[in-house]
Order: structure tokens, then sequence, then C-alpha cells
């Protein structure tokens, strides 16, 4: 939420979108109940979170209709572990902001999504990018303290150090990074510093237009 709150102070606005268009899966456990402004904008988007478009929706969308998008926001969690790299709507989504020069904001976990574009004849659009990326270290550790039921089945780390990507970060802190269009960060810590990091980026590049 914390990267959201800083890009709707920005001046921005949000269409949210999920790959089936079933609600929104928050860990409640982790809300920071007491931070008014995070609680503000969430239950300002409650509505959408609970009956989100489909992404589908917005791949089908004419080019004219997707100009008036400026970013596309992964999240994270553990789920953009899960189906989210085979997905072919994800795919053309990613595609679609990579491929038109449109800022990529990620978190945490999120840039699992990026998987999904990969093609075994093809270089994966990302080599040679920087990227602030959850340590697979830290994943390993998770069941012990209860967060996980147990050890993943594979690691999002290593397998973007494999595609010729290259991990700014080596613990689960506030690290951010920005690369052309694209900025990521480490873990939840690292929210606060995204947003901040995405509004300021964004801002500047289209006062730069």
């Amino acid at each position: 939420m914390m990267p959201m709150l800083h890009l709707k102070n920005a001046g921005f606005d949000f269409e949210i979108a999920t790959p089936t268009g079933k609600p929104v899966f928050f860990e409640m456990w982790a809300f920071p109940q007491k931070d008014e402004a995070v609680k503000a904008i969430y239950k300002e988007f409650k509505s959408s979170f609970e009956n989100p478009k489909k992404l589908a929706d917005f791949n089908e969308a004419s080019a004219e209709e997707k100009a008036a998008y400026s970013a596309l926001f992964v999240p994270g969690g553990h789920g953009s572990m899960l189906g989210i790299p085979e997905d072919q709507n994800v795919c053309k989504a990613v595609q679609w902001a990579h491929e038109n020069d449109v800022f990529t904001i990620s978190l945490c976990h999120g840039p699992g999504a990026f998987l999904s574009t990969l093609r075994d004849d093809q270089k994966f659009m990302y080599d040679g990018y920087r990227m602030a990326v959850f340590p697979d270290s830290v994943d390993a550790m998770t069941p012990k303290l209860g967060y996980l039921p147990g050890k993943m089945h594979w690691g999002l780390s290593e397998k973007l150090k494999g595609l010729g990507v290259q991990v700014v970060n080596s613990k689960a802190d506030k690290s951010v990074c920005l690369d052309r269009k694209l900025i990521t960060g480490a873990s939840p810590l690292a929210a606060n510093e995204l947003g901040k990091l995405a509004a300021m980026t964004m801002l500047e590049a289209l006062n730069a237009r």
C-alpha cells in the first residue's frame, strides 16, 4: 500500500486488475493498523480490490486507451511465484510496458511476474538489468519462523541471476533500484522508499516531455 500512497499523493490514479478478475488477496496480519494514511488509501480502493478488472481486458484495449497509463505496478508477495510466472496475460502486460517505454514498478517477490515473458529461443528481456529482489536466503529461513509451511520449490533471486539480472541486494532490506524504466524494491521494508522513488522518477519523466 505504501507505494500506492506516494503515487496517489503525486497525482497518479490506479486501475486494479488481476489475471482472473478475482479479488486481490492481502495478508492483513501485516497491515499497518495504526497508519491512518495507509488505512485511508486502502479504504479508498477497497471496492476495486474486491472487484478488480480482468488483466485480459486491459491487454485487449486499444493503443489509444493504453496511452493513458504511466506505469505497470506489480506488487509483492509469494503469490507472484505461484501461477503468475506462467500466466500469458501477465506476460502480455509486462511485455507491453517494456516495449512501450512505460515504467514498471515491483516490490519483493513481484519480479516473479517478469518470468512470464521467458521464451526458449529468446534472451530474457531484463538480461543486464539491475534489480532489488527478495533474497532466497531469507525465504529459506521463513519455514523456521512459521511464515511459510515449507521451503520454496525454487529461488527467485537465483533464477533471475541465471537469466542475466544483477541483483543489487543480499538482505531483505530497504534497498531500491532504478534501471531505465524499471523500479524495484527488495522487501516490504523498502515499500516507503520504493514509493518515493517511483513518484519522483515518474514526475520527472512527465515534466521532461
